[in-house]
């Protein structure tokens, strides 16, 4: 019975999601369904809604359209990513960019944003603040990484803080939104947040790690990329260890497609002979577990077993 809800909720987010995007204006109507309807994980939506029940919310539909603003922000980083990374392919379809053209896609990207206002208005205050600070945060920490890609100063703090505003903002306002729409006390609130946050710093550490071992077909967009820009957990963690061991994981696509003497393809093998790897690994889990703690302050109910199993979802996952 819980899991038939949550389905609906997320199917609810699912339709929320297109029909908002509708508009006359062709390109941005196909632009904008392109990369809503390519899939994707869906865990910031599914966080609001797990968020609110757990701290009590009795109807979910009205927390549908935060969890599809959360997940609007999302995507359209996403669409201003690729353009930026130079990624041609993002969840197993052509890029926005490569499709549409970059001007195209940047102003998809603008539109994906302007739609999160209208899914906002109606909730007011705290809720628009809230998602105003993730939003300044995470632009913040796109800026911070750009800024270390371009002259590569990068170290384990640096790349902290990178991940704290670019990832983990929206996985910790999902669940303050859903918490907050569910009356919960300042205690639940901001164990939520502590919950939030911690999630999404493991899950761009494991995105970072996937970077260089994970498989190219399986996460549907190429991968080395952060290697090859400079940036991500390899290079932060790479630079700040010394030697070290790293056994597991198979040569990435892009790094088998390379030439033995590629710069990107002995960087990539350098992350894996470091240790860097490793450490990144032990890290995520470190951050799982503290997210796992902080649900203590959550009654026990099936809601509280699933934000716990999304842990596990998180630090596991191959894609």
């Amino acid at each position: 019975m819980f899991d038939n809800l949550i389905g609906e909720g997320m199917e609810a987010v699912e339709d929320t999601l297109e029909h908002v995007v509708s508009t006359d204006v062709e390109t941005l109507q196909d632009a904008s369904v392109h990369i809503i309807t390519s899939g994707g994980k869906r865990v910031r939506p599914r966080l609001v809604l797990l968020s609110y029940l757990a701290c009590g919310g009795k109807d979910m539909a009205d927390v549908y359209d935060l969890a599809a603003a959360v997940e609007m922000v999302h995507t359209a980083t996403l669409v201003h990513d690729d353009i930026n990374d130079h990624s041609d392919f993002r969840r197993g379809k052509v890029a926005v960019h490569k499709k549409w053209g970059r001007t195209f896609a940047l102003l998809a990207g603008d539109f994906l944003f302007t739609k999160v206002y209208e899914l906002m208005a109606p909730y007011g205050n705290p809720y628009n603040v809230m998602m105003s600070k993730a939003c300044v945060l995470l632009v913040e920490g796109e800026t911070l990484q750009a800024h270390a890609a371009k002259t590569g100063e990068i170290d384990r703090e640096i790349y902290k803080k990178i991940i704290a505003r670019k990832t983990a903002s929206l996985f910790e306002v999902s669940t303050i939104m859903g918490a907050a729409a569910a009356g919960a006390s300042d205690e639940i609130i901001e164990a939520m947040r502590e919950y939030g946050y911690n999630l999404g710093m493991a899950f761009q550490l494991v995105d970072d790690i996937l970077d260089v071992i994970g498989d190219a077909e399986e996460m549907g967009k190429p991968v080395g990329l952060d290697v090859a820009q400079g940036r991500g957990v390899v290079v932060a963690e790479g630079a700040a260890n010394g030697n070290g061991s790293y056994q597991n994981g198979a040569p990435t696509a892009v790094a088998q497609a390379l030439p033995d003497d590629d710069p990107v393809k002995k960087m990539m093998d350098r992350m894996r002979d470091s240790g860097a790897l490793e450490l990144a690994k032990l890290q995520a889990a470190e951050m799982g577990e503290r997210a796992r703690a902080a649900l203590v302050a959550l009654p026990e109910s099936e809601i509280k077993d699933a934000l716990d199993e999304l842990v596990d979802m998180v630090i596991d996952r191959t894609n």
